[in-house]
């Protein structure tokens, strides 16, 4: 069975990887990529980072992409243009909590409309 893939756009290396970690605890079949800091995993961000992670998580059932701080938006929309895909999402959500839900949706094996609108539903605020 194929899932919906994840993304994690962080400026901290350290932030991506752990949020990775944390959530391979439990859901150890969703494809989960971290994409956090520049590409020396200094504070930052790296487009080259980013494309690699959707291309990583997608294995066919589309990638969700999370992000902590206003930049790395900037670049995670970027990377959107530059795949020119329609099964790419960009969710406005917390980084470690929404990326979370998704993994759980993910995991039942929904598409990437319903884990999306699972997540955004989770938290309406953001």
């Amino acid at each position: 069975m194929s899932y919906v893939g994840i993304a994690l756009i962080s400026h901290s290396h350290k932030i991506a990887e752990g949020t990775k970690e944390l959530i391979q605890q439990v859901m150890k079949n969703v494809p989960i990529v971290a994409a956090g800091g520049t590409d020396e995993n200094e504070i930052g961000t790296s487009i080259e980072k980013i494309n690699a992670a959707l291309e990583q998580a997608n294995k066919g059932k589309g990638v969700l992409l999370f992000y902590d701080l206003g930049s790395a938006k900037m670049n995670a929309e970027m990377a959107i243009e530059m795949a020119d895909r329609e099964d790419v999402k960009l969710v406005e959500a917390p980084i470690v909590e929404g990326s979370y839900v998704a993994a759980v949706e993910s995991g039942m094996g929904k598409n990437i409309n319903d884990v999306y609108e699972a997540v955004r539903s989770s938290f309406p605020e953001k």
